[in-house]
């Protein structure tokens, strides 16, 4: 089984790239990428589309093609807001960075430090009663998904969704990765509650005014409203766009591909931070020995992503490509597909953002397409390629 994942794992770009083009050519541009999405999105019934391209940490291309409003036959522009979904989570980890920077926050120390009483007494936090793990807890952790708690708690581990789920470790903190929305949001509630940090100040502060995202929010904004995408399922049903009214560093972010390609520009380039504090936010600190992202905990471990050395730093995952480091962060939900890719020694890198369930799809070929063979985790990620549907899904 080992030796097949590993397989799996190096074989899918070069399958992918040789079935689109057959054989390795140089990226493409201009009118040759945006003939190749055309026919993409139509191959696989994307309404939507958005593709920013970073070269040498400059934004060097931002295009949208397709529909925001299908049933309106509104045009995708690059100043649509849209849903950047778990996105949220690399950009809140780029603003604390800023805090560490300053001596307001201690990534290794425990939150039990930063909080004025301990967590389990706090209403949100009571189901860790009598549970003391939780003061093992640090920034660190939390923003390298090592906490031990699922993904969400009403999303218990080989469960069904469980709205009165309890919240519960599964693994000791910080021994093992377990992607998981609930610890990005206990670190943006320990800033809030215990350092009286507001993390939506900090986005707008630190990220949103210094490299011009005047069309992003932590929380629903009217203005939105008039250039707006519209959220598809698989099968082409409209699924609307929430209007969320609650700061959420897990993932509660509108913002347009041109905003968010400024912001990759500038993670490209380190901007806003200081070498050293940068080098800790791309240094990975855990390997990741799943075979899946999702789920995580309760899958047998593997060691076949050790070749590329997969890992995750402080909000973004790594590994090692033909042409070095690459750091990465998806952003999924129903009707929302988004994903960046760097690649750190060159800055160059692409940003995909589509208002389909079906987007993600795109992605093993648009990877190829636009940076050239990188050995992305494709199957890692669970990105069936659109004509491959059951290619990841396949037991190796």
């Amino acid at each position: 089984m080992r030796k097949s994942l590993v397989f799996t794992v190096f074989s899918l770009t070069a399958l992918t790239f040789t079935a689109a083009h057959g054989a390795e050519q140089a990226p493409l541009r201009g009118a040759a990428l945006d003939k190749r999405i055309a026919f993409l999105m139509q191959e696989a019934n994307v309404p939507g589309l958005a593709v920013a391209i970073i070269e040498d940490g400059k934004v060097t291309s931002v295009k949208a093609y397709g529909q925001r409003n299908v049933e309106k036959n509104l045009p995708l522009t690059t100043d649509t807001v849209m849903y950047a979904a778990s996105l949220t989570k690399a950009a809140f980890a780029y603003a604390t960075m800023s805090l560490v920077e300053q001596g307001k926050l201690d990534l290794n120390g425990s939150i039990a430090n930063d909080l004025p009483r301990p967590l389990p007494e706090y209403p949100k936090y009571a189901d860790l009663a009598g549970d003391e793990r939780w003061r093992k807890l640090t920034p660190s952790i939390l923003l390298s998904h090592r906490s031990g708690f699922p993904n969400f708690r009403f999303w218990p581990p080989g469960k069904d969704f469980d709205p009165n789920g309890k919240l519960a470790f599964y693994f000791d903190p910080g021994t093992k990765f377990g992607y998981s929305g609930e610890g990005i949001n206990l670190l943006q509630f320990v800033l809030e509650n215990g350092k009286g940090i507001d993390v939506a100040t900090l986005m707008k502060q630190r990220l949103f005014e210094p490299f011009g995202m005047t069309r992003t929010s932590m929380t629903w904004r009217d203005d939105f409203a008039d250039n707006l995408a519209i959220g598809y399922d698989e099968n082409g049903k409209p699924l609307g766009h929430k209007q969320r009214e609650s700061v959420r560093a897990a993932g509660s972010m509108d913002t347009t591909i041109a905003d968010y390609a400024r912001l990759v520009a500038a993670m490209s380039r380190g901007a806003g931070l200081k070498p050293a504090t940068y080098r800790t936010w791309l240094t990975p600190v855990v390997k990741i020995h799943s075979v899946r992202q999702f789920p995580t905990i309760g899958q047998p471990d593997t060691t076949a992503y050790d070749a590329i050395s997969l890992g995750y730093a402080l909000g973004v995952g790594r590994f090692e490509s033909p042409r070095g480091p690459v750091f990465f962060k998806e952003g999924h939900d129903d009707g929302t597909n988004n994903l960046f890719v760097c690649l750190e020694r060159s800055k160059t890198c692409v940003l995909l953002m589509s208002n389909s369930s079906l987007g993600e799809s795109l992605y093993a070929y648009l990877l190829d397409d636009i940076l050239g063979k990188v050995g992305f985790p494709l199957c890692w990620n669970g990105y069936d390629p659109y004509d491959k549907p059951q290619f990841c899904s396949e037991k190796p």
